[in-house]
């Protein structure tokens, strides 16, 4: 099954590609040569994930799906939230790791979590599936592997930041695998309908 993700960012194409499997084929916008920056002024997760999934699929006729995620730190009242991926520079993410690390000094509550919000937009409406990874933010970046604010988010449970761990060990457990889990139950009780 082809699934068009409403995403430039080829780290979540391949991270979406790696936890489905081969079941299905992850297009992204650049496979269809949309190139448009689609405009997220929806006011949370759920608003510009559908605003990015009925892009797609008003764009194309495809099966599409709008994910939406994001860093929520509790200290900091719900930032960066909806704007993680430009809270200090668009998709500049040593600054914006730089920020939220500035905003943390001294604060001894770095509890936080990751939520993914998907969308999936069909000819039959629209559906939406969450995750969320709980854990804590680091006092410094660690890690070279994965995106974003991986490097200073360590999940409950662990005591490396999902920077440090293997994409595969990541997979497992990280908030976009987990609304992917309820996105594949999802789509596999309606096959059997």
């Amino acid at each position: 099954m082809e699934l068009l993700v409403a995403t430039h960012n080829i780290h979540k194409k391949e991270e979406i590609q790696q936890i489905l499997g081969s079941d299905y084929l992850v297009t992204s916008l650049a496979d269809y040569n949309l190139h448009d920056e689609i405009v997220e002024d929806g006011k949370s997760f759920q608003e510009n994930a559908l605003i990015k999934a009925k892009y797609c699929f008003e764009k194309t006729g495809k099966p599409s799906l709008g994910d939406d995620s994001g860093l929520v730190v509790e200290s900091l009242d719900g930032r960066p939230g909806i704007y993680s991926a430009r809270y200090a520079g668009n998709h500049d993410f040593k600054k914006n790791i730089a920020k939220v690390l500035e905003e943390l000094a001294g604060e001894p509550n770095r509890r936080a979590y990751f939520v993914s919000m998907l969308c999936y937009k069909d000819e039959n409406g629209e559906h939406f599936f969450e995750g969320r990874v709980y854990g804590n933010i680091t006092q410094k970046p660690f890690g070279e592997e994965g995106f974003g604010y991986d490097p200073i988010f360590t999940p409950e449970n662990h005591n490396q930041t999902f920077a440090e761990m293997h994409v595969e060990e990541k997979n497992k457990i990280s908030h976009r695998k987990l609304a992917l889990d309820h996105f594949v139950r999802f789509l596999n009780a309606e096959n059997q309908q």
